[in-house]
Protein backbone atom coordinates (compact mmCIF):
# COMPACT_ATOMS: atom_id res chain seq x y z
CA UNK A 1 0.00 0.00 0.00
CA UNK A 2 2.94 2.30 1.14
CA UNK A 3 4.91 1.89 -2.33
CA UNK A 4 1.35 2.31 -4.63
CA UNK A 5 0.72 5.99 -3.12
CA UNK A 6 4.80 6.76 -3.16
CA UNK A 7 5.00 6.21 -7.13
CA UNK A 8 3.42 9.52 -7.91
CA UNK A 9 5.22 11.40 -5.39
CA UNK A 10 7.67 13.79 -6.67
CA UNK A 11 9.98 14.35 -3.74
CA UNK A 12 10.40 11.35 -1.73
CA UNK A 13 10.94 10.96 2.15
CA UNK A 14 11.62 8.07 3.93
CA UNK A 15 10.87 8.16 7.35
CA UNK A 16 11.72 5.40 10.45
CA UNK A 17 9.85 5.45 13.79
CA UNK A 18 9.55 3.98 17.01
CA UNK A 19 7.01 4.80 19.23
CA UNK A 20 8.50 6.12 22.53
CA UNK A 21 5.90 5.81 24.74
CA UNK A 22 5.20 1.96 23.98
CA UNK A 23 8.65 1.11 23.54
CA UNK A 24 8.74 2.48 27.51
CA UNK A 25 5.83 -0.09 28.41
CA UNK A 26 7.64 -3.06 26.93
CA UNK A 27 6.11 -3.25 23.75
CA UNK A 28 8.44 -2.44 21.11
CA UNK A 29 6.79 -0.97 17.78
CA UNK A 30 8.68 -0.09 14.51
CA UNK A 31 6.87 2.72 11.74
CA UNK A 32 7.39 3.52 8.10
CA UNK A 33 5.99 6.55 7.00
CA UNK A 34 6.43 7.93 2.82
CA UNK A 35 5.90 11.48 2.08
CA UNK A 36 2.88 10.81 -0.81
CA UNK A 37 2.58 14.92 -1.84
CA UNK A 38 3.10 18.53 -0.39
CA UNK A 39 0.61 18.12 2.31
CA UNK A 40 0.58 13.97 2.96
CA UNK A 41 2.11 11.17 3.66
CA UNK A 42 1.06 7.39 4.66
CA UNK A 43 2.59 5.51 7.26
CA UNK A 44 2.55 2.11 8.97
CA UNK A 45 3.43 1.36 12.75
CA UNK A 46 3.73 -2.16 13.84
CA UNK A 47 4.16 -3.42 17.88
CA UNK A 48 4.30 -6.69 19.10
CA UNK A 49 4.23 -7.09 22.96
CA UNK A 50 4.60 -10.69 25.06
CA UNK A 51 4.31 -9.07 28.18
CA UNK A 52 3.26 -5.79 28.69
CA UNK A 53 5.33 -4.31 32.02
CA UNK A 54 5.66 -7.37 33.05
CA UNK A 55 2.08 -8.50 32.83
CA UNK A 56 0.98 -11.86 30.80
CA UNK A 57 -0.50 -9.35 27.72
CA UNK A 58 0.23 -10.75 24.54
CA UNK A 59 -0.47 -8.25 21.45
CA UNK A 60 0.54 -7.66 17.89
CA UNK A 61 -1.15 -4.96 15.48
CA UNK A 62 -0.70 -2.82 12.85
CA UNK A 63 -1.67 0.63 12.25
CA UNK A 64 -1.54 2.44 8.49
CA UNK A 65 -1.97 5.97 8.74
CA UNK A 66 -3.05 9.15 6.37
CA UNK A 67 -1.61 12.35 7.59
CA UNK A 68 -2.56 15.75 5.96
CA UNK A 69 0.02 18.46 6.89
CA UNK A 70 -1.60 21.71 7.67
CA UNK A 71 1.93 23.76 7.04
CA UNK A 72 2.43 22.96 3.63
CA UNK A 73 5.33 20.62 4.21
CA UNK A 74 5.28 17.05 5.08
CA UNK A 75 6.60 15.99 8.23
CA UNK A 76 6.74 19.34 10.26
CA UNK A 77 3.86 20.55 12.84
CA UNK A 78 0.45 19.88 12.92
CA UNK A 79 -1.10 17.26 11.48
CA UNK A 80 -4.50 15.31 11.17
CA UNK A 81 -4.78 11.62 10.07
CA UNK A 82 -7.16 9.10 9.09
CA UNK A 83 -6.07 5.52 10.17
CA UNK A 84 -7.29 2.31 11.23
CA UNK A 85 -5.67 -0.58 13.44
CA UNK A 86 -5.63 -4.22 13.51
CA UNK A 87 -4.68 -6.38 16.40
CA UNK A 88 -4.23 -9.85 17.64
CA UNK A 89 -4.40 -10.19 21.78
CA UNK A 90 -4.17 -12.73 24.19
CA UNK A 91 -4.58 -10.92 27.81
CA UNK A 92 -4.73 -12.58 31.03
CA UNK A 93 -6.40 -10.07 33.92
CA UNK A 94 -8.29 -10.59 37.25
CA UNK A 95 -8.20 -14.04 36.87
CA UNK A 96 -10.04 -13.81 33.02
CA UNK A 97 -8.36 -14.92 29.89
CA UNK A 98 -9.51 -12.44 26.89
CA UNK A 99 -7.73 -14.03 23.23
CA UNK A 100 -8.90 -12.62 20.22
CA UNK A 101 -8.68 -10.30 17.06
CA UNK A 102 -10.25 -6.79 16.60
CA UNK A 103 -9.89 -4.12 14.11
CA UNK A 104 -10.95 -0.63 13.92
CA UNK A 105 -10.43 3.22 12.37
CA UNK A 106 -10.01 6.34 13.69
CA UNK A 107 -8.81 10.11 13.81
CA UNK A 108 -4.79 11.26 14.86
CA UNK A 109 -4.00 15.22 15.69
CA UNK A 110 -0.62 15.70 16.62
CA UNK A 111 2.30 17.94 16.12
CA UNK A 112 5.91 17.21 15.07
CA UNK A 113 9.03 19.35 16.20
CA UNK A 114 11.52 18.96 14.01
CA UNK A 115 15.25 18.96 16.43
CA UNK A 116 17.76 18.84 13.45
CA UNK A 117 17.29 18.25 9.82
CA UNK A 118 16.78 14.72 9.84
CA UNK A 119 15.70 13.96 13.65
CA UNK A 120 12.05 14.75 14.57
CA UNK A 121 10.39 13.93 17.82
CA UNK A 122 5.75 13.35 16.93
CA UNK A 123 3.26 14.08 19.54
CA UNK A 124 0.55 12.68 18.67
CA UNK A 125 -3.14 11.62 20.47
CA UNK A 126 -5.94 9.81 18.41
CA UNK A 127 -9.53 8.70 19.11
CA UNK A 128 -11.51 5.41 17.32
CA UNK A 129 -14.02 2.59 17.53
CA UNK A 130 -12.12 -0.86 17.87
CA UNK A 131 -14.40 -3.97 17.07
CA UNK A 132 -13.59 -7.35 18.43
CA UNK A 133 -13.95 -11.37 18.52
CA UNK A 134 -12.51 -12.92 21.30
CA UNK A 135 -12.77 -16.04 23.56
CA UNK A 136 -13.75 -14.48 27.01
CA UNK A 137 -13.16 -17.15 30.19
CA UNK A 138 -12.04 -17.75 33.45
CA UNK A 139 -8.53 -19.15 33.48
CA UNK A 140 -9.90 -22.19 35.55
CA UNK A 141 -12.29 -23.05 32.81
CA UNK A 142 -12.09 -25.91 30.46
CA UNK A 143 -12.25 -23.41 27.37
CA UNK A 144 -11.37 -26.10 25.23
CA UNK A 145 -14.72 -28.36 25.75
CA UNK A 146 -17.02 -25.50 26.82
CA UNK A 147 -16.47 -23.35 23.96
CA UNK A 148 -16.11 -25.61 21.17
CA UNK A 149 -18.60 -26.31 18.10
CA UNK A 150 -17.82 -29.72 15.98
CA UNK A 151 -14.08 -29.66 17.14
CA UNK A 152 -13.81 -25.80 16.26
CA UNK A 153 -13.40 -23.41 19.26
CA UNK A 154 -15.38 -20.28 19.20
CA UNK A 155 -15.85 -17.09 20.25
CA UNK A 156 -18.08 -16.13 22.98
CA UNK A 157 -17.84 -12.24 22.81
CA UNK A 158 -18.35 -9.71 20.16
CA UNK A 159 -18.47 -5.74 20.54
CA UNK A 160 -16.37 -2.97 19.99
CA UNK A 161 -15.01 -0.13 22.38
CA UNK A 162 -14.78 3.68 21.94
CA UNK A 163 -11.04 4.27 22.99
CA UNK A 164 -7.63 6.08 22.18
CA UNK A 165 -6.11 4.53 19.10
CA UNK A 166 -3.20 6.37 19.26
CA UNK A 167 -1.51 8.73 22.07
CA UNK A 168 2.12 8.78 22.72
CA UNK A 169 5.51 10.37 21.55
CA UNK A 170 7.57 8.82 18.74
CA UNK A 171 11.01 9.36 17.51
CA UNK A 172 11.51 9.62 13.96
CA UNK A 173 14.54 9.98 11.17
CA UNK A 174 14.40 11.11 8.34
CA UNK A 175 15.84 8.76 5.41
CA UNK A 176 15.58 10.62 2.51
Amino acid sequence: MLFTFCTSAKAQLFVVSSEVTSDLLLAPSLGLEIVTGNRSSVSVNALITNGLLGKDFKLTAIQPEYRYWFSGRPINKWFVGAGAIGAIFDVKHKGKVYDGYGFGAGITYGYVWNVTERLSIDFHSGFGAFFYTRKEYFEQDNYDVDYTENGVQRANATGYYLLPTRIGVSVSYILK
